[in-house]
């Protein structure tokens, strides 16, 4: 049990009791066993911390290489692999263990994450048995490391225009592979400065000259510990953080790999030089095949939500023991948390990566039904793609900015190395731009929203989005979301109707979600209305997008908050009466209403707050915050992260 105090306040509110241990089972879920295994390889392996700034440069790569191998040794990295190849046969776990692995050292995250999700994930979900059986066994021990070879030079996002070409030789029955140019080098590559051996390399491929599209090839880089001919390797050098991973530029100058190369589960080429695919559509194909790496996206949201519970734990706990300046003349200096300020700063952020965790919990099993799923759910794989893109845009935006708050409310005891803070800030700011910019990723959001995840929306680029859009969906999204019919479904959830400066109901959850959705729908219309209007005038679809793109994002966004908010009230509703569920009440609340403040300005434009209502929404979230003031030292606790892994005595005791 832990609370500081358990005071009744003259409201009558009694202060809950929280029990920690079944408030960690709770976060834990089914995979506690998984998380404790990671929990006890994080203190096994807890001088990695020391040693990122101690070691050398190179000395530290090793030092990463060792753990990742050694942790592959407990069983921990290879979850999400079938059994006979020895893996644990259960994508949900895979993904649970790297969140889990967030706790520590992040270069150690992402040489797991490269290797194990990536390249691993590549051969697994992209190849067929031959590659299986080639590849797995070793793979999953980390005695063949790998890297994944996507993105290049002057290709980043833009996946479908990668340079590297790979092309078909009838005669010998190779593909070959070739870098033309600088901008088709592939940059920033995982495992490819040092230690991969091979690549999963993504190229257009050519057969017969004629163009395929974008497929995979293996193709050794490496053997025995020398450059493969014909491959050429630069050493990315020294980045802002995870100096633990050997980030590399590879060329190809016409390198040959047998037929057999080609990652074949949704296409492939015969002897003769005949292409063959199950998905006759090439853009449909593209799409299906990123779409199996969807995993990726799920595992640095929930990473970047777990770097944020490490800032917020030793922030927290620095703000519970840190006293300044006396509240009366004979009285003792305050603690730090007891200032409304520090609570306002710190607490709907605690609220927000509660409610963060619970939607990452949801994206996890949509990605863990999809994947182990007997049936193919084309629909379903749209609605995951979607959610797990706005998820991790949120979570890992989420993580950047309570890193820098956490350091700043922490002072200048906050900005030594000896904490965690200046490893957390430098390593996890690439999360909002790996496996896929953050941006990009809300416009892919939005895409799904504007055509209602229609299986069409595969076979579209932009220009031809928008004018499936203009032409089939703006109709139905104006009809769905009409201004009159969310007036009145947003005003039969109101206590008293119109009354809308009744502060009454404020804590309604039906309430906070109504005026997430209002929000949320009159966005979508909005942006509807504009691209056809565009359209009518006769203007250019790329150009009427661009002009409304910040329209788009903003949607998005405001969709995936709505998800959030969701994911967090229906687990409100599975959890047994206690303190924990009133404690948990209190942080769903103060998530929803402070996302409602910070957002004022938009609800009061369009009439869903008066000033008095917006006032008294202020007061709610002061109020909240004085309420969770208590519990907050036993909610960071519930996350269970490891004492070793908060690094910072000074800040934590």
């Amino acid at each position: 049990m832990s609370t500081d105090r358990t005071p009744t306040a003259p409201d009558g509110y009694v202060q809950p009791e929280l029990d920690v241990r079944a408030l960690t089972e709770v976060l834990d879920g089914e995979y506690a066993e998984v998380r404790d295994l990671v929990r006890t390889n994080l203190v096994t392996y807890a001088s990695v911390l020391e040693e990122a700034e101690e070691l050398g440069f190179d000395a530290y790569r090793e030092r990463v290489r060792d753990i990742v191998v050694e942790m592959a040794a407990t069983g921990q990295t290879g979850m999400g692999f079938p059994k006979r190849y020895g893996g644990g046969g259960d994508v949900g776990a895979s993904i649970a263990a790297f969140e889990t692995l967030a706790f520590g050292d992040l270069s150690v995250l992402v040489k797991t994450g490269v290797q194990f999700g990536l390249f691993g994930g590549a051969i697994l979900h992209l190849g067929t048995e031959r590659h299986h059986d080639a590849y797995l066994p070793d793979l999953i021990t980390g005695k063949l490391m790998g890297c994944f070879a996507m993105t290049e030079t002057g290709h980043g996002s833009n996946v479908q225009a990668l340079g590297t070409v790979a092309r078909y030789d009838a005669a010998a029955q190779e593909f070959v592979i070739t870098t033309e140019g600088d901008q088709a080098r592939k940059d920033y590559i995982g495992n490819a400065a040092r230690h991969g051996e091979l690549a999963v390399v993504f190229a257009q491929l050519e057969v017969g000259g004629t163009s395929e599209g974008v497929h995979a090839f293996v193709v050794p880089i490496r053997s025995g510990g020398e450059v493969a001919p014909g491959v050429g390797i630069e050493d990315d050098g020294r980045k802002m953080g995870l100096n633990g991973v050997d980030n590399g530029r590879i060329r190809f100058d016409g390198v040959r790999v047998p037929r057999e190369a080609l990652l074949n589960r949704f296409a492939d080429v015969t002897p003769e030089g005949v292409y063959k695919s199950t998905i006759d559509n090439p853009d449909r194909r593209f799409f299906t095949m990123l779409g199996t790496l969807v995993q990726g996206r799920v595992s640095v949201g929930g990473a970047g939500v777990n770097a944020a519970k490490v800032a917020l734990a030793v922030a927290t706990k620095y703000a519970l023991r840190r006293r300044q300046f006396a509240a009366g003349s004979q009285e003792e200096e305050q603690l730090l948390l007891d200032y409304g300020l520090h609570q306002r700063r710190l607490l709907p952020l605690i609220a927000q990566t509660y409610a963060l965790h619970f939607a990452q919990d949801v994206v996890r099993t949509q990605l863990h039904e999809v994947f182990s799923g007997a049936e193919d759910d084309p629909q379903g794989r749209r609605r995951l793609e979607a959610r797990a893109a706005g998820t991790k845009a949120l979570a890992t935006w989420h993580a950047t900015r309570v890193i820098q708050e956490c350091r700043e409310a922490c002072g200048g005891a906050g900005y030594l190395a000896v904490n965690r803070f200046a490893a957390l800030k430098a390593d996890s700011d690439i999360f909002t731009t790996f496996e896929g910019d953050n941006h990009v990723l809300l416009q892919l959001v939005a895409k799904g929203l504007l055509t209602d995840y229609a299986s069409e929306f595969e076979d579209l680029d932009q220009l031809g989005m928008v004018r499936y859009v203009t032409n089939l969906a703006v109709e139905t999204v104006i009809e769905k979301t009409s201004a009159h019919k969310l007036l009145e479904r947003v005003r039969d959830l109101l206590p008293g109707g119109d009354g809308w400066d009744q502060e009454a109901g404020l804590l309604d959850s039906e309430y906070q979600l109504a005026m997430f959705r209002y929000r949320e729908e009159h966005m979508l219309a909005g942006v509807a209305r504009r691209l056809k209007a565009g359209i009518d005038r006769k203007r250019d679809a790329g150009a009427v997008f661009s002009e409304v793109q910040d329209h788009v994002i903003a949607v998005a966004h405001a969709h995936v908050e709505r998800l959030v908010l969701e994911a967090f009230v229906e687990k409100m509703r599975t959890l047994p009466e206690g303190g924990d569920k009133v404690a948990l009440g209190l942080l769903c609340d103060l998530f929803a209403l402070s996302t409602i403040e910070a957002d004022r300005a938009w609800f009061m434009e369009h009439g869903r707050l008066t000033v008095q209502r917006s006032k008294a929404i202020t007061r709610e979230v002061t109020d909240l915050c004085r309420k969770v003031r208590p519990l907050a030292g036993g909610l960071v606790d519930a996350w269970g992260v490891p004492a070793a892994m908060l690094r910072a005595p000074d800040l934590v005791g």
